[in-house]
């Protein structure tokens, strides 16, 4: 057994394993792409051992066994643990559906077979979400050299349209009678209408919000840093949810104001109330649905914090702000995200100017 380092055409270090299986054929196994040539050279060290203390044959290996030791060794540390239970929940439906069929003997026809027997019963977002998890691994098992192939390109995604939950926001008069009922009943003692209020003007997450500290606010230069997220289950920090996440996001004077009231609280956290609390989501919702009766918004069942994102969202798109712009200040990874999450705005609000473009096409 040997390893090597290598550098990459993009500047990344790759680390390799090399090792001879059970036919005496000569293999390779990546430890994945780093930034430091000494990360490199530690995980592939690990790896080295693991290969060293296990007789696991990945030519051999099953497809659920892979996905499993994959979710292990490279997803497991470090993810919420809502996140880390839907991997569980996948691994257990890989399982269910492939028995113990061979990793390399799955073929594209067997994928997409399995999408449209687990798609007949749900949504298109928890399609996306499995897909999206399986299209990672098998990434890795290429790596491995188990397969050449990756069988789940082109794949076709299914789903009950029955299972999927319409998403609700306000529109802009809705919006504008929301945050006049939650300002008049504002209190610093209470925080969590100051959390609803900067969700509003920032399209944060709620576990950004919870995480800020007085050292994020830029009074000066009227800007909010995301650098972190909150663990409600912890009661600590975490990491931001991707690398992009991680952004500068402008915001007007007039929520700075409200903010700095907060400052009577002497707390470094910013939501960090009088008790020594943070609104977790029940208390959150439970002050959402009254600010709701309070506007005498019709309501809605569905409308949560995150909701608010979706608010956020359809204002700008409603005020003509480019959906580039959108996308960096909600830290998404790539535009595409943007555009998937919330296509069905983007329709909505382009039915409306097609309206407006004959109309103004008839004046000619």
């Amino acid at each position: 057994m040997s390893i090597s380092i290598r550098k990459e055409k993009d500047g990344l270090y790759r680390g390799y394993v090399f090792f001879y299986d059970k036919d005496h054929k000569r293999r390779g196994k990546s430890a994945g792409k780093f930034k430091r040539k000494k990360d490199a050279l530690d995980a592939t060290r690990d790896l080295e051992k693991e290969l060293d203390t296990s007789n696991i044959n990945l030519l051999e290996i099953s497809f659920a066994n892979y996905y499993q030791r994959w979710y292990e060794t490279y997803k497991k540390d470090g993810l919420a643990e809502v996140t880390s239970k839907r991997y569980r929940t996948f691994s257990k439906v890989i399982r269910d559906y492939f028995k113990d069929k061979m990793l390399k003997d799955v073929k594209r026809s067997d994928y997409q077979q399995f999408i449209n027997w687990y798609g007949k019963n749900h949504s298109l977002s928890s399609v996306s979400k499995l897909n999206g998890a399986i299209r990672a691994c098998v990434e890795y098992a290429i790596d491995d050299d188990i397969i050449r192939k990756d069988f789940t390109t082109r794949v076709k995604l299914v789903y009950n349209k029955n299972h999927e939950r319409a998403v609700e926001y306000l529109n802009n008069n809705e919006l504008k009678k929301f945050k006049d009922a939650l300002i008049a009943n504002i209190n610093p003692r209470s925080t969590g209408r100051y959390m609803i209020l900067t969700a509003i003007y920032t399209g944060m997450r709620k576990s950004e919000i919870q995480a800020l500290t007085w050292s994020d606010i830029d009074f000066l230069h009227s800007t909010i840093s995301i650098t972190k997220s909150w663990d409600d289950a912890k009661k600590e920090f975490k990491d931001t949810k991707t690398a992009t996440s991680r952004r500068v996001v402008p915001v007007p004077r007039e929520l700075l104001n409200y903010l700095q009231q907060l400052k009577f609280n002497g707390s470094t956290m910013v939501f960090q109330n009088a008790l020594g609390n943070i609104p977790t989501s029940p208390s959150l919702k439970k002050q959402i649905n009254s600010i709701l009766d309070d506007a005498e918004v019709p309501p809605k069942n569905n409308f949560s914090f995150h909701s608010l994102r979706h608010v956020h969202v359809a204002y700008l798109i409603s005020k003509g702000v480019d959906i580039y712009a959108i996308s960096k200040r909600l830290g998404h990874s790539d535009i595409t995200i943007t555009l998937k999450v919330y296509s069905y705005l983007i329709d909505e609000y382009k039915a409306k100017n097609d309206k407006q473009i004959i109309r103004e096409l008839g004046a000619l």
